[in-house]
């Protein structure tokens, strides 16, 4: 026998040697094969089970194809897939069907009470679909806005849905979100004008029942906190207000109407509703009560009047404007406008598979606007001026007396 022959000989049989070790060893339920990743894969079972890949693709995914493979090896492939604790490649499957079946989901601030109810409403009507969100928080920095939107766009995510923020609008890349026709939809905000569907309370009508109530308890010297300059909400609410105090006759004192600077951080507003308190205080003006501007700038008038030794509601009444949680559990409990946070992040889930759904059948999609209703939500940090009590007729609040 020629060293060429010997060689070839020996290497057959240690190679038919190791191939019945691995089998003893899949029989035993043993590791085997894994790729570097760590997951288990296809190849993995079908090396347990001594079947080819195809065969173990075809039966996991229960394509038509596996009633044609035999019920004890259809039962052995899927015995050996839970003991081995295999989970079907997302990736690989989102690439043969050209779907990722992810939503960027971009949220300004996640330490903004605002934005949680807001997910959870996106993530309740997702889950049905069998939809992913890809959370991202943007922690109110322009660099990181655009970043992220950029990872999101890169990673293939067939929809994008926005939390508002003042970030968005100097965002360079709705050009290159149009361009690969991925549907983008903003919670907070109209852009319908940039082709952007858009889901937002009435801002305007908010703004005006914070007044209207008020003036129902007897309040006629009304202080108001403007919302700052760069958020989209703070003009309609402002324009609501004033409408409502036309409405009964109220002209407001320019030394008891202030503006909270641009924002920095979630704790801006409640830092200039506290601030405000000290600046009202000094003008020596008569007011019996606040409109803020949202509910944590609420929280901050209360701070800063409990801290100039005033009661709320006793001496001044406040009213907020979101109905986010702290206001709830706060003492006073915060009287505030609701916007039904909750319930526009499911109508952003429901619009935005509508939007996927359309986009596949007619390779265009349409921008709209969905302006939802606010609610008056009355706690006790509201309450008639001091001396005055409501005269009740038919259940319903009608004059005040001294």
């Amino acid at each position: 026998m020629g060293l060429r022959t010997f060689v070839r000989n020996r290497l057959i049989q240690s190679g038919s040697m190791l191939n019945e070790r691995k089998s003893a060893r899949a029989a035993k339920g043993e590791k085997v094969g894994r790729q570097k990743t760590g997951h288990v894969t296809l190849s993995d079972i079908a090396r347990a089970c001594q079947l080819s890949v195809s065969t173990v693709s075809i039966v996991l995914s229960e394509a038509p194809l596996s009633r044609h493979v035999a019920e004890t090896t259809r039962k052995r492939i899927q015995a050996t897939a839970r003991r081995l604790g295999y989970h079907p490649d997302a990736y690989a499957r989102s690439l043969r069907r050209q779907r990722t079946q992810t939503i960027g989901v971009l949220a300004y601030d996640m330490s903004d009470p605002f934005c949680v109810p807001v997910i959870s409403g996106i993530d309740e009507g997702l889950q049905p679909a069998e939809y992913f969100s890809w959370l991202v928080n943007a922690q109110m920095q322009r660099k990181l806005f655009d970043q992220y939107l950029r990872m999101i766009l890169e990673r293939r995510a067939e929809g994008v849905i926005v939390i508002a923020s003042w970030v968005f609008e100097e965002a360079n890349l709705l050009a290159d979100i149009e361009k690969n026709n991925v549907p983008i939809l903003i919670v907070g905000r109209d852009l319908t004008d940039r082709r952007i569907t858009s889901i937002l309370v009435d801002n305007r009508a908010g703004g005006a029942m914070a007044v209207r109530h008020l003036v129902s308890l007897g309040h006629r010297h009304i202080a108001v906190v403007r919302g700052p300059d760069e958020l989209f909400d703070s003009v309609p609410r402002w324009e609501g207000i004033r409408h409502a105090a036309a409405e009964a006759g109220l002209r407001f004192d320019s030394r008891l109407v202030s503006q909270l600077p641009n924002l920095s951080d979630s704790k801006s507003g409640f830092e200039g509703g506290r601030q405000f308190v000290g600046e009202m205080l000094a003008s020596r003006k008569k007011f019996t009560a606040v409109v803020a501007f949202d509910d944590l700038t609420a929280l901050g008038v209360v701070r800063g009047l409990t801290e100039a030794g005033l009661r709320v509601p006793e001496d001044c009444s406040v009213v907020g404007f979101d109905d986010i949680l702290p206001a709830s559990v706060a003492t006073p409990g915060i009287t505030t406008i609701q916007q039904p946070l909750r319930e526009m992040g499911l109508l952003a889930t429901e619009q935005m598979l509508k939007a996927l759904d359309q986009g596949r059948e007619r390779g265009s999609l349409e921008a709209g606007l969905h302006m939802l209703k606010p609610q008056l939500i009355a706690r006790t940090s509201s309450a008639p001026p001091a001396g005055m009590k409501l005269k009740v007729r038919n259940g319903a609040c009608a004059t005040l007396t001294k």
